[in-house]
């Protein structure tokens, strides 16, 4: 069974979407044969690659808050971090770009190592506020997970993978993807924001017993905690 998650790597529902689908395929006996494969998705492809706002100066100008206002909600968000294990550190996270970030993934799925490096990029941006626009921060990062760091440099000075990158994008289009995370299992089944671990048991078990179907369904509820048009907003 195969599973695709379209995601960005500054959208913190993201990180706790998949935190929750690792949960829920922790509960199937079946794990093993079920493959996860990480789509790119950019929130703000305008992003600046160096920024220097923090997440919750930004979230206050960009909406016409206080920043006490704005760390309360990213508060309310770590919170939800916190019930999947994850620690979240607003305080110094910046808005950034993250195309060379995805693009680093595709190059790191042809190394077999996707997963890792999508978990690598999400840790550094989320927890240890790393600038994941920053070549040099993702040679590093790349090195951690057993990739050539100074091969990732000249990887990073061209163009290549930009093309899987926005094929990522126009498949995301193609299947009406405004919001992320947004996962699909099999081409069969939907699942759109970070749904409780429960919800994705249940599609995944379904999915799993409707192997030949070729239809894809939305069973799913479509209010999971998702980001979009660079902006997040926790509806659970």
């Amino acid at each position: 069974m195969k599973i695709e998650v379209w995601s960005d790597f500054v959208c913190p529902f993201c990180y706790i979407g998949k935190r929750r689908l690792e949960q829920a395929l922790e509960q199937l006996s079946y794990k093993d044969q079920i493959e996860v494969i990480f789509r790119s998705f950019e929130l703000d492809p305008n992003a600046k690659t160096q920024d220097d706002m923090t997440i919750v100066e930004h979230l206050a100008e960009k909406y016409g808050i206080s920043t006490e206002e704005a760390k309360r909600m990213t508060d309310n968000v770590a919170k939800q971090a916190e019930s999947v294990g994850l620690v979240f550190r607003f305080e110094k996270m910046k808005p950034l770009n993250t195309f060379d970030a995805h693009r680093l993934t595709q190059y790191a799925k042809k190394q077999g190592k996707m997963s890792e490096m999508a978990e690598k990029l999400f840790y550094a941006y989320f927890t240890d506020s790393r600038e994941i626009s920053d070549h040099h921060v993702l040679a590093e990062l790349a090195e951690a997970i057993g990739l050539k760091g100074e091969e990732v440099k000249q990887m990073l000075k061209t163009e290549q993978h930009a093309e899987e990158v926005r094929s990522d994008e126009a498949e995301a289009q193609r299947f009406g993807v405004r919001a992320v995370p947004f996962f699909v299992v099999n081409r069969q089944y939907a699942i759109s924001g970070a749904q409780p671990t429960e919800i994705f048991v249940q599609v995944l078990q379904k999915a799993w017993g409707e192997q030949q179907s070729s239809s894809r369904k939305e069973i799913a509820p479509n209010d999971g905690a998702a980001c979009e048009n660079g902006s997040c907003s926790p509806r659970s």
